[in-house]
Formats: structure tokens, sequence, C-alpha cells
């Protein structure tokens, strides 16, 4: 599983045309499901990502957490991050899950993020064809594979 997470003031999600969730301070969070992935990858994930220290404290110094600030945050779904682009200029997104696979997957994702900060998070609608607007703050944008633990 891999997510890409932005540090954002604001983040929304429209579809056609609507807005369908929106947030404020937090953080905007791209999921992309692979073919292999388990429990235990959503688990580390989103552990991770609910603890991550990207906020700045009293000293201006990366040392809090989305749920130390009590920001809010937007998982959507992204298959496109398991793009691969080795051969050729098309990318082959053979290492996504389909989404028989990945629905589910994500739906436990943002339930255990949901389960770790103690409320609802935002969300996009899974496989539509959604615009994310966000405003990057720092900008700060971090890359986690559960498979590579870097």
């Amino acid at each position: 599983m891999r997510v890409l997470i932005q540090r954002v003031t604001q983040g929304r999600c429209r579809i056609d045309g609507e807005v369908f969730s929106s947030i404020a301070q937090g953080l905007v969070v791209l999921v992309g499901v692979g073919c292999d992935e388990e429990r235990e990858d959503i688990e580390w994930l989103a552990k991770k990502l609910v603890q991550l220290r990207i906020f700045d404290d009293e000293a201006g110094v990366m040392n809090r957490s989305v749920q130390d600030i009590g920001g809010e945050v937007m998982i959507v779904s992204q298959f496109t991050l398991h793009a691969m682009t080795k051969k050729g200029n098309r990318p082959s997104w053979i290492k996504a899950a389909p989404e028989a696979v990945s629905r589910p997957l994500y739906e436990e994702f943002v339930a255990e993020v949901e389960r770790l900060l103690g409320r609802k998070v935002a969300t996009g609608s899974f496989g539509a064809d959604m615009q994310i607007e966000l405003t990057n703050d720092g900008p700060v944008t971090i890359w986690i594979d559960s498979k590579n633990r870097e």
C-alpha cells in the first residue's frame, strides 16, 4: 500500500463540479492499493499517518502530529500511485489491485485511521472522476510505501 501525504491548510474534493468533501488544516492523503496488501499494511500505515510528526510546535520545529493539533484528514483512493514506468512512456497499472480487492482495503484503511483518530475523516468517492484542490503547507509532501519501510 502506498500513500502520498500532503500537509495542507485546506483541501477539497469535487465531483461533477460540486464539493463532495473538504477539510481545513491537516492532511490530504492519496492511497494506492497494490495486489499484495495485507491487514498488517493497513495497520502499519494508518498508525504511521496518525502519528507522523510533520506539524510545527511552538519553536517552529516539525514535532507534532495531525492528532496532536486536532487536524483534519482527507483520504482519496488513487490507483495511479502504483504506476510502473520502467518501459516506454505509457505507465502500466499491473501492480495496482483491481477494484474488487482495492475498494474493501481502502475502506478498511479509512476505518482504521478513523479509529486511531477517534473521529471521522473526509474521503473522495472510490472510482469517481475527482478534482482534488489543496493548499500544500510548507510545502510538505511525504511518500510512504508499506512494502518498503524506509
